[in-house]
């Protein structure tokens, strides 16, 4: 059976339109640090990279956020949250995404720093293991 079209990528057994969607229209913000690493993962499956170059600090943003063609993003675990919550200025989230590519399946295993930057969270890096 085939994933739901109309549920969030990002895990919340929510609808797009009612969970990521409006972030990713400009409707509404994170409010977290987790929100956002949902957000933003769901905007690489839903084919968003103008919201994942919205969201990623300009001081590390790379100049090209084009996503791999034919990557497949397939699910998400978010396995830990440091900080990040609603008055937090950092937060952590360490989370695995599973994508399926020329490769075969994998995971991505990321602990990913967020900043607030001008009253929104955004994507600061990888945190160095």
């Amino acid at each position: 059976m085939s994933p739901d079209p109309t549920a969030c990528p990002c895990g919340s057994d929510a609808a797009y339109a009612a969970c990521c969607e409006p972030l990713h229209d400009g409707r509404a913000r994170a409010t977290t640090a987790e929100q956002l690493m949902r957000s933003r993962y769901a905007a690489y499956a839903r084919g968003r990279s103008d919201y994942v170059f919205r969201t990623w600090h300009p001081r590390t943003r790379p100049a090209d956020v084009t996503p791999v063609p034919g990557l497949v993003w397939t699910g998400l675990t978010v396995l830990a949250s440091e900080a990040g919550g609603e008055d937090d200025a950092e937060g952590v989230v360490e989370f695995e995404a599973r994508h399926d590519g020329a490769g075969g399946p994998d995971v991505l295993h990321e602990r990913s720093r967020f900043v607030r930057r001008a009253d929104r969270w955004v994507y600061l890096d990888a945190d160095p293991e």
